[in-house]
């Protein structure tokens, strides 16, 4: 992708095709990045660039907004990113860059082993290539905007550096160059000047050529007090004498001496060379440098001195902000030492230390050499004594005067062009023109770099977590760097809950405040007003950020204007911002704030207040509706604060209200854990109803919590705990009923299933609870698959999908399409079938919810469309995911159709080594149908690879399951699988009786198998009718189909097949393999202990 900025901004394809970027907005964002090189841009620059005081309601996520609409037109999400330092545009190839590197590459003079004339061509073309690439001012509808103001500059000049050195290339090859209209716009460019004056003798206009030197005299004169440079009164001596050496095709001597292009946009100032310029002067430090040379090497930070070089090309004052210890003094002085040649800052590179300072002005006198000698005030000196300098001043720490720095660095940079300014601070001077850096902790891995190499170790998990648990802060990891050598990395990670006591000897060359972490961030809290500290320790409380919204809550304090105070202390570089936007402490200061809200006796207090404000937000959430996936991504944010709310005085209120949430978010385990730590708040826990003094609402809410604990785990595939439904209302009640049917509306007792929905779907009925209907409508269709009525299937789930469809409610339309896709493809409609899964990945996806359901049901559809490696690279996806979520019945679904795919291509061994280890867990959960399935399964892959007494015996335990579970499609399956077990074993008559059966019993629940599922049915058929011959088969075949009936067709079933089998629980009782006859440990039941 392609960036051009030479003009309207746009936006092209490597194909070339242009790329669309409509809204204002967004192309003021792209606008600003591409100005900044592609950043990294702190949040708080690219706001106040967009929008200035015309501020948005919520400037930190409308800025997030615009970003997102920004990389959708770009089409590649990666392109843009955010971290610490703010929004990052990828490398990117803009007209600009190309634009520089041609302008750049080499000067127009011969080359070694080339005649003057052809170098000069190739820089020519050049040249013209580069200027070719201009389609009008550069970003031309943002060159009033302040961020593209510097950058407009620096391409501006460097075109017009062009332009002149494409007229001086002509000109030295003979040719005519014509310069009247750069000349008029630009009269006092002394270079330009030139070129048009030689343009013009070489015409034979001899006058206007001394006409416009005459012009130029005169406007310096007028309007600067100068006079013309050395270079162009010795061109105007040439031409007054007609020197030869000005004919066409040679360059004079004198004009070779005028300025080269200057890609930096510098300040102009008068021509004059360094050698003209008297250099300030400093008795301690002739050389015109008072840095300290580096006593070690940095480590990182390559993009931020890259960064600040940028910013010192195009601004006169840059700031690099940050929290204490974060490296900004390094950085700056990295990047000072960079430019004490003469060429850039002939004037000398000063560094002014203020951390221990009382006067500003009178730190900077001192090292400049500026004599405080009482004879008027030091500012007015300094600027005089300044005036005309180039030079770079570094003024380190101005935090703690900060007021007093930003005057006086106003004030020299208005009377000194020349100068330029780098200052260090916790906060920004706030001076107009100042460009900010936001210093940010050092990357992990950077981190571990320094870390690694200041204690003398390799790097590993203990130095990684010390640098994690740390912030990436290179002084704090610089301290416990020096504690290695007596404990060891380890002895250091595991004592980092104590970092005060931990980190207190630094090095003795350090300044006071950084010899111990305790005094780095005392240095901080010392600068703070008293209602700064009271929200600083008082945030200390949340557990990674928090929103504004909180802050106000938690924070509170009379006469305390708590978003005043948190600005000023993101100001401070005390808070942290993060999109949102959140507020957030760095580990140490929060550690550090703790102890203070420990000293000032609040702590209690303020951790019960944030535990009601979190409680309060879990309470309203919008889980079930048009909000739904809003709130969801809320309550993702605030995870850390809502386990801490947990130990506050709610916490069967705050569980209850998350568990639909935890359940949304396939976090079982956590869910558990929680409803088990606050049911153990009870008296009497999870084992009995609440000891006298528990209230009757502590009664109720435990009633609940236990109900929801109950199908967690459920879900898991585990025992679950008692149900303590006395305390449960009828609302709770039904509840209740609906959900503990719903996590295993595939196992267990279906009568009981569909008997607690009906009690659920009166109740919810009753009292008007139409989400309720729609959950309890949906798990009813669900129920009617089981047994096999598609008609009440259809009808149910279309009304429950109707109903979630008016609520807007995400969860409960991909529920409902998950019935109709089953009811599509159950009739055979694999298209439709295909057509719901799709949308319900979608809705899925963005839920984070049921996934790997979702990707093993489109693995089924490609499954049967025989796309083999389609179906199992979705199945495997969806196992990997079922396992990470430790969802047992997904990672079930999508095992079966590993396996299946693997019998279908022939691999028998494998997909009987994929079914055999579910049976137990089948067993325990009491799935019935699944067990049907799993034996029929097994059943056809012993049949394949020839085993007629395992496939038998296999499919006879399957039919007897899917006797007890209802399902005609199941005791179909069954019946067609003991079709392929008895045709092996040679008995063609019983097994085409079987097939009419079968056909009959799916005709008769309108099921018929689709041809996409008639692999094994056909198979089987053409094996029978080879053996029986056509008339033979008709006749049996015909026999099954009238004797489809259970008791007549009993009479033509082998062996034990033959009666009715008991009760559901004889399907729970088989053996893995099959083997009814072999003893096996007693299941555990699976049923959750409901006590009314």
């Amino acid at each position: 992708m392609r960036f051009g900025v030479l003009g309207p901004l746009a936006v092209w394809a490597d194909d070339g095709g242009p790329v669309r970027v409509a809204e204002p907005k967004v192309r003021a964002l792209l606008a600003d990045l591409l100005a900044h090189g592609g950043g990294p841009v702190p949040v708080d620059r690219l706001i106040d660039d967009l929008w200035g005081e015309r501020l948005p309601r919520n400037p930190a996520g409308t800025l997030q907004a615009r970003v997102s609409q920004l990389r959708r037109a770009l089409g590649v999400p990666g392109l843009i990113t955010y971290g610490p330092a703010g929004y990052r545009l990828a490398p990117a190839d803009t007209d600009a860059s190309r634009f520089l590197d041609l302008v750049g590459r080499s000067p127009s003079r011969a080359e070694p082993g080339k005649a003057q004339a052809v170098a000069l061509r190739e820089r020519l073309a050049r040249l013209e290539e580069a200027l070719a690439l201009w389609r009008g001012p550069a970003y031309a509808e943002f060159a009033d905007l302040g961020f593209a103001r510097p950058e407009v500059a620096r391409l501006e000049e460097a075109r017009l550096a062009a332009l002149e050195e494409r007229a001086e290339a002509r000109l030295a090859l003979g040719e005519d160059a014509d310069l009247a209209g750069l000349v008029a716009l630009h009269p006092l460019r002394e270079r330009l000047r030139a070129l048009h004056i030689l343009a013009l003798y070489r015409r034979g206009r001899q006058s206007e050529a001394l006409a416009s030197y005459g012009e130029l005299r005169d406007l310096l004169a007028e309007e600067l007090g100068l006079d013309p440079s050395p270079e162009l009164r010795a061109l105007h001596a040439a031409i007054l004498r007609q020197d030869p050496a000005l004919s066409a095709g040679a360059l004079a001597g004198p004009f070779r001496g005028l300025s080269a292009p200057v890609l930096t946009a510098p300040v102009p100032v008068p021509p004059t060379t360094a050698s003209d310029r008297p250099r300030l002067t400093s008795t301690q430090h002739p050389s015109g440098t008072n840095l300290p040379a580096a006593l070690s090497d940095l480590v990182g930070r390559g993009d931020e001195l890259a960064a600040v070089r940028d910013l010192l090309a195009a601004s006169r004052l840059v700031t690099l902000t940050g929290p204490g210890g974060v490296g900004k003094t390094r950085l700056a002085l990295e990047a000072a030492r960079a430019r004490t040649g003469p060429e850039e800052f002939p004037d000398g590179v000063w560094l002014v230390e203020l951390a221990g300072a009382g006067d500003v002005a009178e730190a900077v006198a001192a090292v400049l050499g500026v004599r405080d000698d009482g004879a008027g005030p030091l500012p007015p000196r300094l600027a005089r004594a300044l005036a005309g300098k180039r030079a770079l001043l570094v003024l380190d720490n101005c935090e703690h005067v900060v007021a007093d720095a930003a005057g006086l660095v106003a004030r020299l940079l208005k009377a000194a062009p020349g100068l330029r300014a780098l200052a260090t601070s916790q906060e920004p001077l706030g001076v107009t023109g100042e460009r900010l850096l936001s210093v940010a902790p050092l990357p992990e891995p950077e981190a571990v770099r320094l870390f690694a190499a200041r204690a003398g170790v390799e790097p590993d998990d203990a130095v990684a977590t010390i640098c994690r648990r740390l912030d990436g802060i290179p002084l704090a990891l610089e301290l416990a760097a020096t504690r290695v050598r007596a404990l060891g990395v380890r002895g250091v990670a595991e004592r980092l809950d104590d970092r005060f006591r931990l980190l207190s000897a630094g090095m003795r060359d350090a300044p006071a405040r950084q010899r111990t972490l305790r005094a780095a961030i005392d240095w901080s809290w010392e600068l703070l007003t008293e209602p700064e500290r009271v929200v600083l320790r008082r945030l200390s409380v949340h557990a990674d950020g928090c929103t504004l919204e909180a802050a106000e809550e938690v924070c509170a304090e009379p006469g305390v204007d708590v978003l005043d105070a948190v600005a000023r202390l993101v100001d401070r570089s005390l808070v942290v911002v993060t999109p949102g936007p959140r507020y957030r402490l760095l580990e140490s200061v929060s550690a550090y704030c703790a102890e203070r809200l420990a000293e000032a006796g609040e702590l209690d207090a303020i951790r019960e207040r944030h535990a009601r404000h979190y409680t309060e937000l879990a309470v309203r959430a919008e889980l079930r509706g048009p909000r739904q996936v809003e709130w969801l991504e809320r309550l993702d944010l605030e995870t850390a604060n809502l386990r801490l709310a947990l130990a506050g005085p709610e916490p069967l209120r705050l569980v209850n209200a998350l568990a639909w949430y935890w359940y949304l978010r396939g976090r079982l385990g956590e869910a558990r854990r929680s409803l088990t730590a606050a049911l153990a708040t009870v008296p009497g826990g999870t084992s009995a109803a609440p000891a006298r003094g528990g209230s009757s609402g502590q009664a109720a809410e435990a009633a609940v919590a236990s109900v929801w604990l109950a199908g967690m785990t459920l879900l898991s595939g585990e025992t679950p705990p008692e149900v303590l439904c006395a305390g449960l209302d009828a609302h709770a009640d039904a509840l209740a009923s609906w959900f503990l049917s719903h996590v295993r509306w595939a196992y267990g007792d279906q009568e009981e299933h569909r008997a607690a929905a009906d009690r659920a779907l009166a109740v919810f009925e009753g009292m008007g609870d139409r989400w309720g209907v729609a959950a309890t409508l949906t798990l009813r269709a669900k129920l009617a698959l089981v047994r096999g009525d598609l008609d009440a299937m259809r009808r149910d789930s279309e009304r429950g999908l109707a109903l979630f469809t008016e609520l807007g409610d995400d969860w409960g339309r991909m529920e409902a399409m998950d019935a109709l896709d089953r009811l599509a493809e159950a009739r055979g409609d694999h298209a439709e079938a295909a057509r719901l899964r799709e949308e319900g990945l979608r809705l899925a996806e963005r839920l984070g919810f049921e996934v790997p359901f979702k990707l093993s049901a489109l693995g089924r559809i490609a499954l049967l469309a025989g796309d083999y490696a389609a179906a199992d690279e979705r199945h495997e996806r969806a196992r990997r995911l079922a396992v990470a979520q430790s969802y047992k019945s997904a990672e079930e679904y999508a095992v079966l159709g590993l396996a299946v795919s693997a019998r279908r291509q022939g691999r028998y061994a494998e997909a009987e080594a994929l079914l055999t280890p579910w049976l137990g867990w089948l067993r325990e959960v009491r799935g019935t149908p699944g067990i049907a399935f799993v034996m029929a399964e097994l059943g056809f892959a012993a049949e394949q690879r020839g085993d007629a007494a395992t496939a038998l015996a296999r499919q006879r335990a399957g039919h007897e399951a899917a006797l007890a579970s209802g399902d005609p499609r199941a005791m179909a399956l069954a019946l067609e699988g003991l079709a392929g077990a008895v045709s092996l074993a040679g008995d063609h008559a019983e097994a085409a009786r079987l097939l009419g059966a079968a056909a009959a019993a799916r005709e008769e629940a309108g099921a018929p198998l689709p041809a996409a599922e008639r692999l094994d049915v056909d198979r089987i058929t053409t094996r029978v009718r080879e053996a029986l011959g056509e008339a033979a088969w008709w006749d049996a075949y015909a026999s099954g189909r009238r004797g489809s009936g259970e008791g007549e067709l009993g009479h033509h079933l082998p062996g034990a097949l033959g009666g009715r089998p008991g009760v559901q629980p004889a399907a729970e009782r088989l053996h893995p393999l099959g083997h009814p006859d072999q003893a096996e440990p007693a299941a555990q039941p699976r049923e959750p202990r409901i006590r009314r």
